[in-house]
């Protein structure tokens, strides 16, 4: 097994995308703390706290292909946190030693959390396009097929009738429901932190909130109600919303890998030459796409709840709980954006198989469609007696003795009063899909409202 599957070379790309990667890799890492750390330079020149020329000197210098990383990794073993050693080499490679104004009034803290902010600012987006994409894709499998039948099951059994397009429908609702949650999180998130040692801004005196306001405009982060050091619950929110898109992501698998069965094949997924493919057995398809989708649901809402028990912290400053989240965040990002694809992917060039969904309507020989039969008959005869009537006929069917048509117009009561026509109209499972294309239309036709462009 390899140590860390998101950043291995074997697995890496089945369990993350490389944008999602390169966004939580340790350079982009370092250059963000770099970036907090310039942009600080500028608001405080701005204020005239520190000179115009370190400021600009700083910006200039901060890049992170000038970190001695391996210095760097030595040092943050000994200090036990990135920013002191960086801070270090930053205040060293500007002339004339306008590097000593940068880290003003700062606590190491301050520098991660905003840098972190930033990185979750960039993924954000990028599960956003993966949300709309999915969105759509799910949107177009829903209008094609509004009306397709298919059996709808319970308890994995056949039930009733539904349509392939409402459940698609179903999925994209979920969806949708995630891209409105990720809209209103950002909002609580993406603030800036800059509060200095105990969060009371003390060693910037009177400058202090004007600082924050500053470096929060230069990095394009809106300002905090108060200090969050220790109150955590924006982050939690996030990976939340990352395991609640990623729960439906793997319904939709589960669902996906259910109907691939051999004996059932009523979707596939996007054909892709050795895709899935067995060592042993040639004639394997097997749906490793929505593995991937369940197996991403999974380890994304471990990565939430170490992220709820990180919330837990003591006073001020945290002993160990914010360590927590150096794991838990990026792992959570980097596994939903895997997900993600997968799912994408799938959806997009979903294999739809109508004539496997009729012929597995058909395996009870009309069976699932008691229900209409009975409601059917029961303003001839009577609720209960057709209740009865039709449970006797299910029963010689499910013994193979007949089909349910033949069963029903075996029984004289039943012929008395239902022509074969009639019969034939009230088994066919098309006949008896509800409200389903309905609600499915209904659902697509909301969200043209809100999207009048054709946006998904």
């Amino acid at each position: 097994m390899p140590s860390q599957v998101t950043g291995g070379g074997i697995f890496g790309e089945m369990f993350g995308t490389h944008e999602m990667r390169a966004i939580f890799c340790d350079e982009a890492l370092l250059q963000r703390y770099l970036d907090v750390e310039a942009a600080l330079a500028r608001a405080q020149a701005g204020l005239g706290l520190v000179p115009a020329a370190a400021a600009r000197a700083i910006s200039d210098a901060a890049r992170v292909e000038r970190v001695d990383l391996a210095r760097l990794t030595a040092r943050t073993a000994i200090v036990g946190y990135p920013i002191l050693p960086l801070v270090e080499q930053l205040s060293q490679w500007p002339a004339d030693d306008l590097g000593q104004y940068c880290h003003w009034g700062a606590t190491t803290q301050d520098i991660m959390d905003t840098a972190d902010v930033l990185q979750i600012r960039d993924a954000l987006a990028l599960v956003g396009n993966e949300l709309d994409a999915i969105a759509g894709a799910l949107a177009v499998l829903a209008r094609t097929h509004a009306a397709t039948p298919m059996a709808g099951r319970t308890h994995l059994q056949h039930a009733l009738p539904i349509s392939f397009g409402y459940k698609c429908a179903t999925w994209l609702a979920g969806i949708d429901r995630h891209r409105a949650r990720l809209r209103e999180l950002r909002p609580r998130v993406e603030v800036v932190q800059f509060a200095g040692a105990a969060g009371t801004l003390a060693s910037l005196g009177e400058h202090g909130l004007a600082t924050q306001r500053e470096l929060a405009r230069e990095l394009g982060l809106a300002v905090p109600d108060i200090t969050w050091h220790t109150i955590r619950d924006g982050f939690a929110e996030t990976t939340g919303l990352l395991a609640l898109a990623l729960g439906t992501v793997g319904k939709i698998g589960y669902d996906i890998m259910l109907m691939m069965q051999t004996e059932i094949g009523e979707v596939l997924e996007p054909f892709v030459p050795g895709r899935g493919a067995s060592s042993t057995m040639p004639q394997k398809r097997n749906p490793i796409a929505s593995e991937l989708m369940l197996a991403a649901a999974k380890i994304v809402r471990e990565q939430h709840a170490a992220m709820l028990d990180a919330m837990v912290q003591d006073h001020e400053r945290a002993t160990g709980q914010w360590h927590v989240e150096w794991h838990a965040l990026p792992t959570a990002f980097i596994v939903a954006s895997g997900g993600l694809r997968a799912a994408r992917e799938v959806l997009q060039g979903l294999e739809v198989r109508p004539d496997a969904m009729a012929r597995v309507l058909g395996t009870t020989r009309g069976l699932i469609v008691s229900e209409a039969v009975m409601m059917g008959l029961a303003p001839r005869l009577g609720r209960q007696k057709a209740h009865d009537l039709v449970y006797d006929c299910c029963r010689r069917a499910l013994r193979g003795e007949i089909g349910f048509a033949d069963a029903l117009l075996a029984e004289p009561a039943i012929a008395a009063v239902f022509t074969r026509a009639e019969i034939e109209s009230l088994t066919d499972p098309g006949n008896y899909l509800g409200a389903a294309p309905e609600m499915t239309y209904a659902l697509l036709a909301a969200r043209e409202q809100v999207n009048p462009d054709g946006a998904a």
